[in-house]
């Protein structure tokens, strides 16, 4: 029988921690969801689970200490896009310093894989010194290290081009790339809650599917019922966006993730895995496509 945690989790009201939340309360554990933005839709939609939502931000230790007293985990995310990269390591220590001084029993902190391999990615070296941190500070730990969304395919910098016909992406077509669905992200770290003491001190990078650009679109085609063709980006055209991500764009090609995917899904049999034709297929592309005529007709 599965011991049920509280836990609580940041960043719940994004893409990432929201899958977290959603994956602990199926699995029936109680969550606390840390947020700076309580009257958001995305907390009240959390709160009608049955998520407790607590007001606090990371760089805040009082309140994250406070928060963290009656929970048993703590999961850890930042977000160099929304705060910097040097504010991300910055909330990310203090929050980590916070869980030590709550007596949280395990902290888990989700970094990118491939961060300790000495990528020279700003927003990767940024996840990789709270990993240092947290494996300093004595306390019982283990690093999520999920490589890219599936669900950046649909991500607001992508989906205009998407409904138009075309996946563009900064990566020459053939060149794989190893992707991982977020739901898949949030049973993982169902998983690691309640496998416990049994992954304490480990770091586990995770994917869920490896395809080229390429055969992303065929797949998206099939799914979404219309062609979708691959255009690559040239780097110059993303480095006129951010230095952080060319550079990104620029190791995916030069070296890639390197996730040992085979092993994973035996290794953690409990969470379903979605192939990338999988997440396609289960997509809602209508209500999506909705949503995207309204926001360019206003």
């Amino acid at each position: 029988m599965t011991t049920k945690r509280s836990v609580l989790v940041t960043g719940a009201t994004g893409q990432q921690g929201g899958a977290v939340a959603r994956a602990l309360l199926s699995s029936g554990h109680r969550v606390k969801a840390l947020t700076r933005r309580p009257d958001s839709d995305a907390a009240r939609q959390l709160a009608s689970a049955g998520v407790e939502i607590v007001a606090s931000d990371l760089g805040d230790t009082a309140s994250v200490v406070k928060a963290a007293k009656d929970v048993d985990t703590m999961f850890l995310m930042g977000n160099s896009y929304e705060a910097g990269i040097a504010q991300e390591t910055r909330q990310g220590i203090l929050a980590a310093d916070a869980a030590k001084a709550a007596g949280v029993g395990h902290l888990i902190y989700s970094s990118v894989a491939d961060a300790d391999k000495n990528t020279g990615i700003p927003h990767f070296e940024s996840k990789y010194l709270v990993e240092q941190h947290v494996a300093g500070l004595g306390i019982p730990y283990t690093i999520s290290a999920p490589v890219a969304f599936m669900e950046n395919i649909v991500a607001p910098w992508s989906i205009g081009a998407l409904i138009q016909g075309t996946h563009a992406f900064a990566m020459p077509a053939k060149r794989v790339l190893q992707l991982v669905a977020l739901a898949d992200i949030g049973a993982f770290v169902a998983a690691l809650v309640e496998r416990r003491e049994r992954v304490f001190g480990k770091r586990f990078d995770l994917a869920g599917s490896e395809l080229s650009g390429e055969d992303q679109a065929k797949i998206l085609s099939q799914s979404i019922g219309r062609p979708i063709n691959y255009q690559a980006i040239p780097i110059a055209v993303a480095r006129q966006q951010s230095e952080d991500t060319a550079l990104m764009f620029e190791w995916f090609d030069r070296v890639g993730y390197d996730v040992d995917i085979a092993a994973l899904h035996r290794d953690f049999p409990e969470v379903r895995w979605h192939s990338f034709a999988d997440w396609a297929r289960e997509f809602d592309w209508r209500a999506v496509e909705r949503a995207y005529v309204e926001i360019i007709g206003r």
